[in-house]
């Protein structure tokens, strides 16, 4: 008989593709009849609460960015010293604290608890404190990530740290990748040469956690998806909606703000929801003619379940990777401003046949694995040892 086993859970607050991997393994190792323990900050924090019981809060960590995306220089800088910096929701001057403060209030939220706990296993997704947590206390870890190594927009100056806390990675007993294999793996340029990093018989391509059995749905008009830290989030607002509000065609824009009070505003042709619950997104995503997005993991998904053309506009290195791949296999054009927008948008109108013919075959590859089943088999592996 399977033992139940008592499972710590932690999860990076940046955007919620985190969120979304982290909720639905942890509803399924829940009906699994095993106990969990779930960690992380901001917001991500209060959506975890509403849908599990034993829910911790633990510091955000944050790199320095504004409307322009990480700013290398000053995130540099901000590790040892705090920065003053813009906030565009309240238009006021904030100082942000020094990372490595946040870095030390993380370690000791997470450590707080862990004897109460006495988890027989840590599962990260994309928090590498919860494996330096594991390390330190003599856990078993699993990582669960899609970006290891990230080959475009990554700063050199980074490097160095980038490659003090692989060490952690390397402790793991596996590191789950939710993609693909190779060679459609949507974030193989976030991931870098596993033999170099020294991790090759640990990683496990499992495929999406997500159910991307195709759904066909109409082509009644644009959706825009922008998601994020406050300051990318402002930038692809910026962008997207004076493009999107000038068109003749229908556009749906979701700023992903998940508030008490949901707003709708229309501007021209585009309405902007400031939050949609999962079912109205999904019907409105079935419904759409192309997507427009960052270039999120979890949304790269979400286009090739319904098969949409789509239109990436990356405000940071894990989502430059993703966006290119995406490019690469002829599903997806990349722009990085108004006028590059306005041009994708037409592209895709007249080359709209090609895109869906190559989703297509995206998408009967992709349903060939089961992510969420083939991780939670591995936990249930490594309990039974």
């Amino acid at each position: 008989m399977r033992r139940a086993m008592r499972l710590m859970l932690s999860c990076n607050e940046l955007g919620l593709g985190h969120l979304s991997r982290i909720m639905c393994l942890g509803k399924r190792l829940e009906e699994k009849g095993n106990e969990l323990f779930l960690y992380s900050g901001g917001r991500v924090y209060n959506l975890l609460k509403k849908e599990f019981r034993n829910v911790y809060y633990c510091t955000p960590v944050a790199w320095y960015e504004n409307s322009y995306g990480i700013i290398t220089s000053a995130s540099i800088l901000n590790i040892l010293f705090p920065i003053p910096r813009f906030n565009p929701e309240n238009r006021r001057f904030e100082i942000k604290t020094p990372s490595a403060i946040e870095t030390i209030k993380r370690y000791y939220d997470l450590r707080e608890n862990i004897r109460k706990i006495r988890p027989n296993l840590i599962i990260s997704d994309g928090d590498l404190h919860a494996l330096r947590l594991a390390h330190r206390w003599r856990i078993p870890a699993i990582y669960i990530t899609n970006l290891l190594r990230p080959r475009y927009g990554f700063a050199h100056a980074l490097t160095p740290g980038e490659r003090f806390v692989e060490r952690y990675i390397k402790k793991c007993l596996k590191v789950i990748i939710p993609d693909n294999p190779m060679p459609y793996t949507i974030c193989e340029y976030n991931i870098g040469n596993l033999d170099d990093i020294g991790i090759r018989d640990k990683v496990e391509f499992v495929g999406t956690f997500f159910n991307i059995t195709p759904v066909k749905g109409s082509e009644e008009h644009i959706f825009a998806s922008i998601s994020g830290p406050l300051g990318t989030k402002t930038r692809l607002m910026q962008t997207i909606i004076p493009v999107l509000s000038s068109l003749n065609v229908k556009s749906i824009v979701s700023l992903g703000e998940a508030t008490k009070n949901n707003r709708c505003a229309k501007i021209g042709n585009c309405k902007v929801y400031s939050w949609l619950a999962p079912e109205k997104r999904q019907k409105i995503m079935a419904n759409s003619k192309m997507v427009i997005f960052s270039g999120g993991h979890s949304t790269c998904f979400e286009v090739i379940k319904y098969m949409k053309p789509s239109i990436c506009i990356p405000t940071q290195p894990e989502q430059i990777g993703n966006a290119k791949k995406l490019q690469d296999l002829n599903c997806a054009l990349v722009a990085k401003n108004k006028e590059e927008l306005k041009r994708a948008i037409q592209e895709i109108e007249r080359e709209k046949e090609f895109f869906k013919s190559n989703l297509q075959r995206l998408n009967k590859y992709s349903n060939r694995f089961n992510g969420l089943e083939k991780t939670t088999k591995i936990i249930e592996e490594i309990g039974e040892r």
